[in-house]
């Protein structure tokens, strides 16, 4: 008697057992493209952070990026083998294989201590010139491992401090004299984040696009906040305001092995931020300016799917959300954590 009478005797069906290696749940989203300029390269997402929410916020910008540029574009995740996300698990990166196919990465990473084939493909990709775009956190991406220097060493910029107050003042983009003709601005004004800024100092070869003026308060209309504070560097305290940091930037990253990245970093970037047209179409720019191809005068940076995503915190995350809960054509499941209660 052969193996598919003897399944079909027990109760099983023989397609089931013939494909035990099909995984119920996918660890990683490929979105395949639509036409577009962007047609023949590939873009890794790499989500992987505890408190901006870049688990809602690179599946959104991927989908934009396929559908609405013509690039293909993978994201990858912290996740557990059966999809879930797991934001909190720093050691976790699904599918690390895809990042040696990418023609350009976006990171939204916080203090990662990913194994060492996961860590030797992204450095392999670093040092061959790839070109990067880093959100937020990523300014520290890695932690406990040799690449804990990255954000210093490619964006210029590791993490110092909160230079505004956490969660009670947010930042507005203020365009940088002489920058007003980059391409990377096509498109780009009232750009408004309730992220506080940051306190950075990009190296003298960065090209500043924008800073980021801290504000009293967590809407759009708050006036620029009026104190000073010590600086990290040296002690010496200046206003908060004057001058304002830079939170949006372009480098060139030569490589030890002789390769340079062209870098485009924001210490902006969380997940509810990009609901901010502007910022969404600044994250797009950069990817056109990596990859050398001419910048849209105003990129189309429409939502493909709905996008509801939650507040930035520690713990905020979906819980249970699976990677193929976020494919296209699909919502985020559950409730998005919800913002603070406003201080008086």
């Amino acid at each position: 008697m052969n193996l598919s009478k003897i399944l079909l005797l027990v109760g099983i069906a023989p397609l089931a057992f013939s494909q035990p290696m099909a995984i119920a749940s996918e660890s990683s989203l490929v979105f395949e493209p639509k036409s577009g300029a962007g047609q023949g390269k590939h873009i890794v997402l790499i989500a992987g952070d505890e408190e901006y929410r870049s688990e809602e916020a690179l599946p959104m910008l991927a989908k934009i990026l396929s559908q609405s540029h013509g690039f293909k574009c993978t994201v990858l995740f912290s996740a557990a083998e059966d999809g879930t996300i797991t934001p909190n698990d720093g050691t976790s990166l699904t599918n690390p294989e895809a990042i040696d196919k990418a023609d350009l990465i976006i990171t939204s990473l916080r203090f990662r201590n990913w194994p060492e084939e996961s860590l030797s493909r992204f450095e392999k990709a670093m040092e061959s010139g790839k070109p990067i775009i880093g959100l937020r956190t990523s300014t520290h991406a890695f932690n406990k491992n040799r690449l804990s220097n990255f954000g210093k060493k490619v964006f210029g910029e590791n993490w110092v401090s909160h230079w505004g107050k956490h969660k009670s003042e947010a930042t507005r983009g203020i365009i940088e004299p002489g920058a007003e003709g980059s391409p990377l601005l096509h498109g780009v004004s009232d750009v408004f984040g309730t992220t506080d800024v940051y306190e950075a100092y990009p190296p003298a070869d960065s090209t500043i696009l924008l800073r980021g003026q801290v504000l009293a308060g967590m809407t759009p209309d708050s006036k620029p906040a009026e104190y000073e504070k010590p600086r990290t560097t040296d002690k010496q305290p200046q206003g908060v305001n004057s001058p304002m940091m830079p939170v949006a930037w372009t480098r060139l990253n030569s490589t030890e092995s002789g390769h340079t990245n062209r870098v485009f970093c924001t210490t902006m970037g969380a997940a509810n931020e990009l609901e901010n047209e502007s910022l969404r179409r600044l994250v797009v720019n950069g990817v056109y300016w990596g990859l050398q191809l001419d910048v849209p005068s105003k990129a189309d940076v429409t939502f493909v799917d709905e996008y509801k995503p939650g507040f930035y915190g520690f713990n905020g995350y979906r819980k249970g959300m699976k990677v193929s809960d976020l494919g296209l054509g699909k919502s985020m499941p559950g409730e998005p954590n919800p913002a603070p209660t406003p201080k008086p």
